[in-house]
């Protein structure tokens, strides 16, 4: 495995999804819990912050009229959303939310699709995105996929993501993600800043 160097004035944390209604539901993930994965991401953006280095907080708002009600043999979101927290959007308090993050509010899995997020990467020089969040199959790569046609380089979180299943995690982990980025620890991230 290739050692990791980051360039700080191009490279952003990304951290998708990491919201009260998402990272703290009663949802099982594996094969990281949700502490866990808040725990690593909050140690990632707090490392960010402290280098001068940009954080994306990415998170699902919809209101009934805007959700994207797709026709699909299993659709749980539907299903939840119908009875959403008014804080349901909210990012969880342990991201500790800076004034110099910049919010992303995505209407379905990616963070691109829909949103100004590449705008916003390209205008501040980010050539390369660390990429963490719940769920791995789902947001975290829904997004690395735009991520990789648009041409940015990646890093992925490793313990930084979860699923509903290991299986799911695992499957992104070793046959998209290592095709896309380099995957690591989060305290490999931490260490090479």
């Amino acid at each position: 495995m290739v050692g990791l160097e980051i360039e700080k004035n191009t490279t952003a944390l990304v951290i998708i999804d990491l919201q009260k209604g998402v990272a703290t539901s009663d949802r099982q993930y594996a094969p990281h819990d949700a502490s866990t994965v808040i725990n690593n991401a909050a140690k990632l953006a707090d490392a960010f912050r402290k280098n001068g280095m940009l954080v994306f907080l990415v998170h699902v708002v919809s209101s009934e009229k805007e959700r994207l009600n797709v026709n699909a043999d299993e659709n749980p979101w539907n299903a939840q959303r119908q009875q959403m927290p008014p804080d349901w959007s909210d990012f969880v308090p342990e991201l500790e939310k800076s004034e110099s993050d910049i919010v992303i509010a995505k209407k379905q899995w990616g963070a691109f699709y829909g949103t100004d997020l590449e705008l916003q990467l390209r205008r501040r020089g980010i050539k390369t995105i660390v990429l963490c969040g719940i769920a791995t199959p789902y947001g975290v790569e829904s997004t690395a996929r735009f991520a990789y046609e648009y041409g940015f380089q990646q890093i992925f979180a490793e313990d930084a993501m979860t699923s509903m299943s290991s299986e799911q995690h695992n499957a992104s982990v070793n046959h998209v993600f290592k095709r896309m980025g380099r995957v690591r620890a989060t305290q490999e991230i931490l260490d090479s800043l």
